[in-house]
């Protein structure tokens, strides 16, 4: 599966679609350093896109990124932060 890897010149994050999330049984594990637009969350690149990763490979299931990398500030930093009771 292609996923989107968004950086800036201070961390970075990767755009998955909460249905993913859930499939995958890891949707309470995302903590509040990842972002939320829409159906989707942008997972901080430390602890729960490496979650994420863990649990795509144990269900089979391979990754490929698309990378958008900015000498700037990301817009996602001004998205809303994730909360589970909010998903």
């Amino acid at each position: 599966m292609k996923f989107d890897r968004y950086s800036d010149p201070g961390h970075g994050w990767v755009k998955a679609p909460i249905d993913l999330l859930i499939e995958l049984g890891i949707l309470h594990k995302i903590t509040e350093y990842s972002y939320k637009r829409g159906q989707f969350v942008y997972l901080e690149e430390d602890q729960d896109l490496t979650t994420f990763m863990e649990a795509m490979k144990a269900n089979g299931k391979e990754v490929e990124y698309r990378e958008h990398i900015s000498d700037r500030s990301s817009r996602i930093r001004r998205y809303e932060p994730f909360l589970l009771g909010r998903a």
